[in-house]
């Protein structure tokens, strides 16, 4: 049985997976983020956020104070991208995500969002 996509514990797993993955601490290396993530749902918004600090990541449902880009997305963009058939590149030049923010900051973060899918591959999820 697996997480179920946007809860608290597919957010633990994500983090889990993320800082025990060799390639996603070397990438995060001495980067340091904060990015919120909207996903728009049938039910209404689901909000999560994505920190990287000394090499360690944390995803939390929720908002995070003064995020330096804000991702939004509809919730088949956000499954495309977690199970990594769409790029978050194709999805952005596509319009499938909006981003509100330092752009420039996520082009920095490429390198550490490369690793994710691989980092990520593992958790069983629940759409």
């Amino acid at each position: 049985m697996g997480v179920k996509f946007l809860s608290d514990e597919w957010a633990t797993a994500v983090t889990d997976a993320l800082n025990s993955n060799e390639q996603f601490k070397q990438a995060a290396g001495s980067h340091s983020a904060q990015i919120q993530n909207v996903v728009s749902t049938p039910d209404g918004e689901t909000q999560y956020y994505f920190t990287i600090q000394d090499g360690k990541a944390e995803v939390s449902l929720g908002e995070i104070d003064g995020p330096e880009a804000t991702i939004s997305q509809d919730y088949d963009t956000a499954v495309a991208l977690m199970k990594n058939e769409l790029s978050a590149t194709a999805a952005y030049m596509s319009g499938r995500i909006r981003i509100n923010g330092d752009l420039m900051k996520l082009m920095q973060l490429q390198g550490v969002i490369g690793t994710l899918p691989q980092a990520i591959k593992d958790i069983e999820v629940e759409y």
